[in-house]
């Protein structure tokens, strides 16, 4: 056994990889690590890393291969590599592309052939359950499927571990002539898309062949993802659909299709609420979509997908699509298809639907990389931990367990502490994020701050973000609206109260509200009450982060 222990990486015979966070090699791993393998847990001298069939898939189809993997990794451990996890990369990573969709060579509009690396593979595949009733045999020797099953078939063979390569193609669907302009109209500044958004289209894309058009760019929040966006709409030309989380995206995603492209007015709709217009450009949120009048009753927007000539499907925040829209974009595989996203942990571990249905990973920048380059403001991120007092300590301990991490959340010690905070930063531009209500509600009060949550009407977000955008007012209290696409740059304090128990995703959306690149630097601050199950929920929430780059500094606050 070679043994080399100035090396930072341990690789375990369960597939666990461990990393050590002081070693001066850390940050080449760690970036080399989070292309195949997902972050299991970061304290502060040891990260563990697990490398997963997905993780492995995303890094085949972005063009990693097992040798790049194997060489460097074993370049990086101080063991060699146990062989139990050799053959699972070798098996796991070389399943990608053994099944692929591609054009029927007679009828490319009601049917999509399959093809098989071996026969051994056609076998294995053709006579599993699931396959018995998709796949279809094609003469004496070849196999297809109904072009409506496309996404069903990749969904289920991706559940037998069997990741299919779709390179069948896609429709152009209705032309839209449109470009980026070069000075946007807001404001007559020069424009130009940044290079590694135009080379995160360019992954994308793939220069027009099957092999692209569809699939997941993951950039940092405030790193310009609607541009990629605009920038893919433009590669394609074509009537494209947009969905997005709420009112406030959709009614930014508009300004900055007006701002930033050659787009009228009148070339781009809204569908939401009482103002339902398709136009060639049209941005929806994922809400009116999936509204029906009961269980019972069927989804009555839904048909916006097929009435339309769509080329393009835009998913923002793809990492939140619901459930019943996977449905939808099962049977939409003919249009090319563009997530863009933060952050593809989901808390319904639906990320294998994810890959199967909009696509791979095609593109992926660790954060801290664009904030050297000076794209995302620098940020400073703190775990501010604050007892309880004795009395609410006692109430703890007697509390059961669903009673006890609420209890930690609205821990009444932590309203000083914000003001605290609040006044430490009395300067900046400051977001209060938090989840229950009523101490919001008392947040607001003290600190004279208005409030924002998801009762606000639409007017009045817009009115009070726009007041924060101007400066007319300094700090804003709000709820989980501030997960989800808010537009406020500068925006470079968050003091977050409370959360949703240990959501990494929502760390990721909360930090990313500060994070538009500004001269001053940027501080996240979690409060948490210390030794309680909010403190244990904070260590998984702050995961995403860390896999990132980003240390949590520890402060402590005494009770009074």
């Amino acid at each position: 056994m070679a043994i080399n222990p100035a090396n930072p990486v341990i690789v375990q015979g369960d597939g666990k990889v461990l990393l050590e966070t002081q070693h001066p090699a850390f940050d080449k791993a760690r970036d080399f690590l989070a292309r195949f393998a997902e972050l299991e847990s970061s304290p502060d001298l040891l990260h563990t890393y697990r490398i997963t069939p997905l993780s492995l898939w995303n890094a085949a189809s972005s063009g990693m291969g097992r040798d790049e993997i194997v060489d460097t990794l074993s370049g990086l451990s101080k063991f060699d590599i146990p062989k139990d996890v050799l053959s699972d990369i070798d098996d796991t990573i070389g399943r990608y592309g053994l099944v692929k969709l591609v054009p029927h060579s007679e009828d490319r509009r009601s049917f999509i052939a399959v093809e098989f690396a071996t026969k051994y593979v056609e076998k294995q595949v053709s006579t599993t359950a699931t396959s018995d009733e998709l796949l279809q045999r094609d003469g004496k020797r070849g196999w297809k499927i109904d072009a409506g099953m496309r996404g069903i078939f990749k969904q289920r063979l991706l559940q037998e571990r069997w990741p299919v390569e779709d390179i069948a193609g896609f429709h152009d669907g209705d032309p839209l002539e449109m470009s980026l302009r070069d000075t946007m109209v807001g404001n007559g500044k020069p424009f130009a898309v940044r290079d590694y958004q135009r080379g995160a289209v360019d992954r994308w894309y793939a220069d027009g062949s099957p092999s692209g058009g569809h699939g997941v760019v993951v950039l940092p929040c405030g790193a310009g993802k609607t541009i990629v966006s605009m920038e893919a709409m433009a590669r394609c030309q074509t009537h494209t659909l947009i969905l997005c989380n709420n009112q406030s995206a959709v009614n930014q995603w508009v300004r900055e299709l007006l701002d930033k492209t050659t787009l009228t007015e009148n070339e781009v709709g809204v569908f939401m609420g009482g103002e339902k217009k398709i136009r060639p450009v049209t941005v929806a949120t994922y809400q009116v979509l999936t509204w029906r009048r009961s269980k019972r009753h069927d989804y009555e927007h839904m048909h916006l997908f097929r009435d339309h000539n769509w080329g393009l499907l835009i998913y923002d925040e793809v990492h939140l699509l619901p459930a019943p829209v996977f449905g939808a974009t099962a049977e939409l595989q003919g249009c090319r298809r563009l997530g863009v996203t933060a952050t593809l942990v989901r808390e319904d571990g639906r990320e294998g639907d994810v890959f199967s249905l909009v696509g791979p990973k095609r593109y992926d920048l660790p954060w801290q990389l664009l904030e050297k380059r000076g794209f995302v403001a620098e940020a400073h991120c703190f775990e501010v931990r604050v007892p309880f007092n004795r009395r609410d300590r006692m109430r703890y301990e007697n509390a059961s367990e669903t009673e006890r991490f609420r209890m930690a959340s609205e821990n009444q010690a932590k309203l000083d502490v914000v003001e605290a905070l609040a006044e430490r930063h009395a300067e900046d531009n400051v977001l209060i994020i938090g989840t229950y209500l009523s101490q919001l509600q008392r947040l607001s009060r003290d600190l004279d701050a208005p409030l924002i949550t998801g009762k606000t009407n639409q007017r009045e977000r817009d009115r009070l973000f726009k007041k924060f955008r101007t400066g007319t007012i300094k700090r804003l209290v709000v709820s989980k609206v501030a997960n989800f696409a808010i537009d406020l740059p500068d925006a470079n304090v968050a003091i977050q109260v409370s959360g949703s128990f240990g959501s990494r995703q929502e760390e990721a959306q909360r930090l990313g509200r500060i994070l538009r690149p500004k001269e001053s630097k940027a501080s996240f601050y979690t409060v948490v009450t210390a030794d309680s199950k909010e403190q244990q929920f904070a260590m998984k929430r702050q995961l995403f982060l860390t896999e990132q780059g980003y240390r949590y500094h520890i402060e402590d606050y005494a009770a009074k």
